[in-house]
């Protein structure tokens, strides 16, 4: 962001404050694309006007925004992994052996499957 022009991180922090203003509005129930629209259209005029004078802290708010907005992301990401190996009892770190895990057992497979290697 440090290299990019003042009209740029307006319309960058336009763009992430119409996001945050989407996530708001739709979880308190009175999301509108007519507000929105107006939102965006007010808010990027008047970081255009102002973007020289208001550069570094575009800058400052594009750069938390980002770091905010993918640490939610990795979060999500994360917690949906956790959630569907725990719906396929998946256990990663194999330390437990269970009755319902879907892991071969390779004590029960028969003695001729297993080739020896030198």
């Amino acid at each position: 962001m440090e290299l990019s022009s003042n009209r740029f991180k307006s319309f960058a922090v336009t763009i992430g404050l119409s996001f945050w203003f989407f996530v708001i509005t739709t979880t308190i129930g009175i999301f509108s694309t007519v507000y929105l629209g107006a939102f965006f259209v007010v808010t990027l005029l008047v970081s255009q006007i102002f973007s020289k004078q208001l550069s570094k802290g575009l800058e400052k708010f594009a750069i938390f925004n980002t770091k905010f907005f993918l640490g939610i992301l990795f979060i999500t990401v994360i917690s949906i992994y956790g959630i569907v190996f725990r719906i396929l009892r998946v256990d990663l770190l194999r330390n437990k052996k269970k009755n319902d895990s879907y892991w071969l057992k390779i004590d029960q497979l028969p003695a001729d499957r297993f080739l020896k290697q030198y």
